[in-house]
């Protein structure tokens, strides 16, 4: 969701909470956003709801009086999330799954730096990427970033563009280490496809957002992994080059931050995101610069109506914030 969706009184209200409406108008905004996204409350969590939306509206307001006089290259806007607290929101939504150091175990990608590469890449202008899917309260995003690679692949293989199952990597994937909605691996994604010889299409396989037994179908392939390729660690060159060359990829970041969570355009830069711990799998595809600041293009699991259409531009070459290429990876069709 974006301002510009808001009825204007909406906007309005968001713009100058922080300016000190009063208790009627912040009620006003309230019931707004209540009715625009069907929430429904007893009366006493409606109270501490309310209390929560109000801090994370005032914050909101905050960092973005601060990106107008350009403190910060990014702005964050209210989404139907806005009455969850940060603890309670990056339990449902995150789930890339860290036990102890990762044992990576995939082929190790290669590159020279004499190799002349392009300004700017978008897989999405060149049919790689299917529309931005949803996880929901289940904490799968690893299954999303995997099938995501997968997809960019296989169209490259084949020029179809398949949409792959994440249900079936939440189902199915337990015996090579993934937790279902406990939180997963990409790479260990990758080898449950390379063992099962295949992974089901999602029109097959529809995503259910919580775990069940495994329904994996033979007749029902979309696409199969032969191997996979692991970046070198906190490497944004390898990352780049990778990128660049071979397309969308796999990637693991520190995404638990609150302005994360509320992001709505310009480049994401936050000093506080890890470049040391990940929590969350989403997919690069692509990069560029823009007014001086270099940026990958990110693709999230959260819908379509979070950030700029279910994307981030998060910021490049500045010392792998958010852990961006800590794990990066890609499969081999």
């Amino acid at each position: 969701m974006h301002l510009l969706s808001i009825p204007i009184v909406t906007v309005l209200l968001y713009l100058k909470i922080a300016d000190g409406l009063s208790v009627s108008a912040l009620d006003i905004g309230w019931q707004e956003f209540v009715r625009m996204h069907n929430k429904t409350y007893s009366a006493h969590e409606e109270a501490v709801r309310y209390a929560v939306w109000k801090e994370n509206v005032l914050s909101i307001n905050r960092h973005n009086s601060k990106a107008d006089q350009g403190v910060y290259t990014y702005w964050l806007t209210m989404n139907e999330y806005g009455d969850l607290t940060n603890e309670e929101f990056f339990r449902l939504r995150t789930g890339f799954k860290m036990d102890g150091n990762i044992e990576r175990r995939g082929s190790v990608f290669k590159y020279t730096n004499l190799t002349k590469l392009p300004r700017k890449v978008d897989w999405r202008r060149k049919g790689y990427v299917t529309p931005v899917k949803d996880q929901g309260g289940c904490g799968s995003c690893y299954a999303f970033s995997a099938t995501g690679a997968l997809e960019g692949q296989h169209f490259r293989k084949t020029r179809k563009l398949v949409s792959l199952s994440e249900q079936n990597i939440v189902d199915c994937s337990f015996k090579e280490g993934n937790k279902g909605c406990k939180g997963g691996l990409m790479d260990k994604s990758f080898t449950y496809i390379k063992n099962n010889n295949g992974i089901n299409t999602e029109k097959a396989y529809p995503y259910e957002a919580r775990e069940g037994p495994c329904r994996f179908r033979r007749s029902k392939i979309g696409a199969t992994v032969r191997d996979f390729v692991d970046l070198p660690e906190n490497d944004e060159i390898a990352l780049r080059h990778a990128v660049a060359t071979i397309g969308p990829i796999s990637v693991a970041i520190d995404g638990r931050h609150f302005n994360f969570r509320f992001y709505d355009h310009g480049v994401f830069d936050n000093p506080n995101c890890s470049n040391t711990k990940i929590n969350h799998g989403v997919l690069v595809v692509g990069y560029g610069t823009r007014y001086g600041i270099d940026y990958w293009i990110v693709k999230n699991s959260w819908g379509s109506g979070w950030g700029a259409g279910g994307y981030i531009l998060m910021s490049r070459n500045n010392d792998n914030q958010c852990c961006i290429a800590c794990v990066a990876s890609y499969p081999i069709v």
